[in-house]
């Protein structure tokens, strides 16, 4: 079996990971922008998880080891997003090396043993489920958000009416470089005036059911 593929996703996953991040200020990520996350993460909270939890696990669990500090000295937006760029691209060139035997091996994952390929599977999961409560508090804070997998309602709502795929950034590279220069990201079109949802009459706009 070629595992490639998951190289392939893990190194996608991380560019939408920091487009997500790259549409925060510095002065969100303290705020809880609902009452009911007083005892959930705020954004800067999720960007040290995501940065000491997944060098955990590369670490323990896939013996990879990028040899730097997970978290920046200085703990603002930009420099997470450069912290975490460079170590999942240290991460991507030496996944590129290993073989499908490595891929295949049994090692210990928490109190059980699992290959690790189906460990990457699972990091690649874990790292979206944080990535989707990050853009609800992207939401909560009234904040456009640029799409991750596809069309969102601010790139025009639902493929089925065109909406377009529009990412901030096209990679990282560019992100990068856009966000030290104070904001490059594309342009969105907002919601247009169409639906966005595929009920739409359970909607603000014809009354909520």
């Amino acid at each position: 079996m070629d595992y490639q593929f998951l190289v392939d996703t893990y190194d996608s996953e991380r560019l939408k990971t920091l487009n997500v991040w790259s549409i925060f200020t510095d002065g969100d990520l303290a705020i809880r922008p609902h009452p009911a996350l007083q005892r959930d993460r705020n954004a800067l909270e999720h960007m040290v998880h995501q940065c000491l939890g997944e060098n955990k696990w590369f670490v323990t669990m896939l013996g990879i080891d990028v040899d730097a500090p997970p978290l920046p000295e200085q703990e603002t937006r930009l420099e997470f997003i450069k912290r975490y760029a460079e170590d999942s691209g240290k991460r991507v060139a030496v996944l590129q090396d290993m073989n499908e035997a490595w891929w295949a091996e049994e090692v210990a994952f928490f109190d059980a043993v699992h290959s690790r390929a189906w460990i990457m599977v699972r990091r690649i999961a874990h790292t979206a489920h944080h990535r989707g409560e990050m853009t609800t508090l992207l939401r909560l804070l009234n904040r456009q958000v640029h799409s991750v997998y596809g069309p969102s309602i601010d790139t025009g709502g639902l493929p089925q009416n065109n909406a377009l795929t529009i990412y901030a950034y096209p990679d990282i590279a560019s992100l990068i470089e856009g966000e030290t220069q104070g904001g490059r990201k594309a342009a969105l079109p907002g919601p247009g005036d169409k639906p966005s949802t595929e009920r739409p009459e359970f909607t603000e706009a014809n009354g909520r059911k």
